[in-house]
């Protein structure tokens, strides 16, 4: 390893653990609507139950002290600090991969699925599938904050761990990723193409070629197609606040933590394979490990930026045909979808797999389809 790779513990203060609940016992409540629902944003019996919960059963040190099971480390790439997870493999020769969260996730997404990727034989699986893993925090993003400067869209993101990977040795490697994560993905490679084999992803989006190709959609095309129209219509409007103006927004993430609760566990109801219950796709603890990640660094501002940043960037908008080798796994209930063909345009999709079940969250909802499909993938280029 390089010397500029710091091994770093995860270890939480008590005063900050008591601050966090001072201020979920002095939360001051909206008057409810009188007829809940979601359709005005998430429903507030709903965050009542999931702030009870964090409050009176919920055990941070349980989940610092499963993540600290792992090596963390941080490292200083280009002014910024980037905190990774690197989980090696028992199998001396596993294949590197890396692993790019999104938001409003982060690397507790990954911890499922970390064992059955990198020892693969205890978990049933071959032993030449295992993989060595990289798991970094997105810059703003945990404890690679904090953030300071401009700048840092999914290109700049995607050098930065082209660079990490570098410098743990990595000449040869994989990225995979979802949300954030399958744009920083395709940066990747996109820069990194003599090293970076392939990259698998659990997102991925393509528009019509045409507006022929919108008149001659097959039933299953007008479906995704109709399921973009309401993203944009009546789901984006956190997008748009973030895209334009973050930091504003970031003043209340970053001081109430009912508000970045409401702002967080919304999504993860509405992007999940859930049938409108979030915990029917996501376990609480899980869910709240995550939104803790995000109050206890104080990054549900910064990681906001990378929507302003990312469409005030050459990152943003359609890019050149991507040659790199792409596996993608469709789940149905994915935020946004397209089909292969409208895929094949702008990547060179080697394999695609149309998911039985799962939504956005997919290394959370459904580990061992995800571990499945990303080993499946990779099995083609391993010895390529």
């Amino acid at each position: 390893m390089s010397a500029a790779i710091e091994p770093f513990e995860i270890r939480i203060p008590d005063e900050d653990l008591n601050d966090l609940r001072r201020r979920l016992q002095q939360t001051r409540w909206p008057a409810p609507l009188d007829d809940a629902d979601w359709a005005y944003g998430i429903e507030q019996g709903a965050l009542r139950e999931l702030a009870d919960a964090w409050l009176e059963s919920y055990d941070w040190r349980v989940h610092e002290k499963a993540l600290n099971r792992f090596d963390h480390f941080r490292t200083p790439i280009d002014g910024q600090p980037i905190h990774f997870l690197h989980a090696r493999s028992p199998t001396a020769d596993a294949f590197p991969l890396i692993l790019s969260h999104g938001w409003p996730g982060s690397i507790v997404e990954f911890l499922e699925i970390l064992g059955p990727l990198t020892d693969p034989a205890a978990h049933g699986g071959d032993p030449a599938d295992a993989f060595h893993v990289v798991c970094p925090s997105l810059p703003g993003f945990g404890w690679s904050s904090p953030l300071e400067s401009r700048g840092w869209n999914p290109l700049r993101i995607g050098r930065a761990f082209a660079e990490l990977m570098a410098r743990l040795g990595y000449t040869r490697y994989g990225a995979q990723g979802g949300d954030w994560g399958s744009f920083v993905s395709q940066f990747i490679a996109r820069q990194d193409p003599e090293h970076c084999a392939g990259i698998h992803l659990n997102f991925l989006f393509a528009t019509p070629p045409d507006a022929q190709a919108l008149q001659e959609m097959s039933e299953a095309e007008a479906a995704m197609w109709a399921g973009f129209q309401h993203y944009v219509n009546e789901e984006s409007g956190y997008a748009q606040i973030q895209s334009t103006k973050p930091e504003t927004l970031g003043y209340a993430l970053v001081d109430s933590p009912l508000g970045l609760l409401a702002w967080i566990a919304e999504k993860f109801r509405t992007w999940t394979d859930c049938e409108g219950r979030m915990e029917n796709a996501v376990s609480r603890d899980a869910l709240l490990t995550n939104v803790m990640v995000y109050w206890l660094t104080g990054t549900g501002g910064s990681s906001g930026r990378l929507y302003r940043e990312t469409r005030c960037s050459e990152a943003f908008g359609p890019q050149p045909f991507l040659e790199t080798p792409v596996g993608h796994a469709a789940f149905p209930a994915e935020v946004v979808r397209c089909p292969r063909r409208w895929a094949e345009r702008f990547y060179n999709i080697v394999h695609w797999t149309d998911m039985p079940r799962g939504g956005h969250f997919a290394a959370l909802e459904q580990p061992e389809l995800l571990v499945e499909d990303v080993r499946s993938f990779f099995r083609r280029l391993r010895g390529a």
